[in-house]
This record gives C-alpha cells, structure tokens and sequence, in this order.
C-alpha cells in the first residue's frame, strides 16, 4: 500500500514494538502476526517451507514469513530482545533477500534506563521525535480508553464474549493500520454491546499464553456453557494497563520480560475478574512451553494447557479435554462449603 505521494509506508513488525513511534513518523505498522492468522495461514506456511524453513520449525514464525512475503512488505522491524531466537534467524533469512530490517530490544533483565534509550534510538531512526511519539501515545490511548471498557463488559457483565473480547484486543497491536478507522469501529462496537442483556457464564475462565492459531476454542467453551474473561497476551498487547508515558507503558509490559511479571499480572487478574480455571495455550517447538509449570505452581486455580502446531480447527481430543476440564471445576464447585 502507499501513500498520497505513492510511496509505501508499511513497516512490517514481527511483535509488539513501539508502534507510536511508527505513526508519528507517518508509517504504517502492519502486525505480521495478524496478517497471517486471518487469511490463507495454511498457505502462508507452505510458503516458508518451500523456501528453505524445516517442518520441525514454529509456525508462527513461518506465518510471518509468509506474509510478509504475500504481502509485499519491503521493510520490518523484528524484536531482537524479548521473543525468541526463531526472530533472530527470521531476521538473517530477510536481511539476505533485501529487505530493509531493524531491530527493536526489550530490556532483561527490565531496565527503565536501558528501555528510555532504546525508545530514543528507535525513534532516531524513523525520524520522530519523542515528543511526537508521546502525542501520538495520546492520541492512541484514547482508543485504548475504548477497548479497557470493551474489556470490562466481557469479565464484569459478559456483554461482550471472549472471542470478541479475543479479536478487539488482538488488533490493537497495530490498529489495523489506520487508528482513527478503528477508534471509530470499536466505540460502534462498545455502543452495541452496551445495549446487549447481561450473561453470566456458570465457569469462569482466563486464557494465558499467546493467542491461538487453532479455530474455534472460543466459540465452543461458550456452547458448553464456560466464559473466556480474561485473555493474558491479548490484552497486553492491547496496552490497557494504564500509563503515563511511553517508557512506562512499555515498561509495564509482561510479554518480553520473563515469567515472574506474567505471573504476577495472572494472580492479580484470577483475583480481581474471580477465575475458575485457567487455559494455558502453547505453541510446538516455543520456549514458553518449558513455563507452563511455574504457571502450574504458582497461580491457584486448576490449570488445563493446550498444544498446537499449525493452523487448523480445534480437534476432538482438544474439545474432550476442555470437557473434562470444566467438569473438573463444576465439581469442585459442587464440593465447595456453601455452593449450591
């Protein structure tokens, strides 16, 4: 896509980076990720694999390449620091056919100096200013104000479902490249589910880890009867925890710093949004899999982890498992002093 001047603005990214700093230097940030789940993912992956990826390898990293490479995308910013080291070797394979890459690093371990320089150097190299990336902080937060209430109608009243809640929060991370547009679109959104009756689901669930590539686990735990009402990752990426700069918004983001922030940021979310259970997706040949048991020991609740490969519906194993799940906490339900 270009531009007015019929340059191309996009900037690929293969994760959260500091999108603001993007718009501010009239770029348009297009999230990798969310390229490649909501089309032909399948396709995508057999791009990546064709041109050299092993079958062996994570497939959202061979999504990313595969969409960059549909769509066209000639520049990218990966996170260096903060993801995993498939994004290293993504990086190597798009600098050797000619892309323009660069390089965003979180801090490890968390650092407000180190994170305030790397924001500077960032925005050095983009041509915007930090004064211009905080206005546009500004500018994006109130769209955030807008998907923070999207998110308390899917735990405090369940006007909004967790697959709803899922989708809003997942495109947050690059605003689907027009702000504005999306702003406009969510407060519709908010507008209907306000007018929506209040559902008050009998199992309280929160989702944790990175957002599913298999299809259907939303729309199948709300038909036996179970609410997603919390999403982790979604809803970091989405930014809503509240800040008053860029450095402390990136600061307080779990994602890149290691478990124990995650863990803290479950516990305090199992309290306050009164979880049942917790689903804990994971994805083959991912790091985050050898977390799952601190996750396990750390959070107090019942705990069901999930694994997947490659795109596709969510199986019959999968479906029956979820089922044993829920039957688990109704029975614990059951047996708990006072329940009905």
């Amino acid at each position: 896509m270009v531009d007015d001047t019929g340059i191309d603005n996009r900037v690929g990214i293969t994760g959260t980076v500091p999108i603001e700093v993007l718009y501010a230097a009239g770029r348009r940030p297009v999230d990798l990720n969310n390229v490649f789940i909501t089309a032909d993912a399948e396709a995508d992956i057999r791009t990546a694999e064709a041109a050299g990826f092993p079958v062996n390898c994570c497939a959202w990293i061979k999504g990313l390449y595969g969409a960059a490479h549909r769509l066209g995308i000639r520049e990218v910013v990966g996170v260096a620091q903060g993801d995993c080291a498939n994004t290293h070797a993504l990086l190597e394979i798009w600098t050797s056919e000619g892309l323009r890459v660069h390089h965003f690093e979180y801090p490890f371990p968390p650092s407000r100096i180190r994170l305030d320089s790397e924001l500077q150097s960032f925005g050095a190299v983009f041509g915007a200013s930090r004064a211009k990336g905080e206005q546009m902080k500004a500018r994006l937060d109130a769209a955030r104000n807008t998907l923070r209430q999207i998110d308390d109608l899917t735990w405090q009243t369940g006007q909004v479902t967790g697959g709803e809640n899922h989708t809003w929060l997942v495109e947050a991370s690059d605003f689907g490249g027009d702000p504005d547009a999306y702003a406009s679109r969510a407060a519709t959104f908010l507008a209907e589910a306000r007018a929506r009756p209040e559902a008050r689901p009998d199992v309280r669930l929160g989702y944790v880890g990175i957002p599913p590539i298999c299809d259907g686990l939303y729309d199948f735990l709300a038909s036996v009867g179970a609410g997603v009402v919390f999403n982790e990752f979604q809803r970091q990426f989405a930014m809503l925890p509240r800040s008053g700069n860029l450095t402390e918004q990136y600061l307080r983001y779990t994602y890149p710093y290691g478990v124990s922030a995650r863990i803290a940021d479950i516990q305090e979310e199992i309290r306050r949004r009164r979880l049942d259970g917790l689903i804990h997706y994971v994805q083959s040949f991912c790091f985050r899999h050898i977390q799952d048991r601190l996750i396990r020991e750390a959070v107090g609740v019942p705990v069901l982890t999930l694994e997947y490969d490659r795109p596709g519906p969510l199986d019959g194993r999968s479906r029956t498992r979820l089922e044993a799940f829920l039957e688990l906490i109704r029975g614990q339900a059951r047996r708990s002093p006072g329940a009905p």
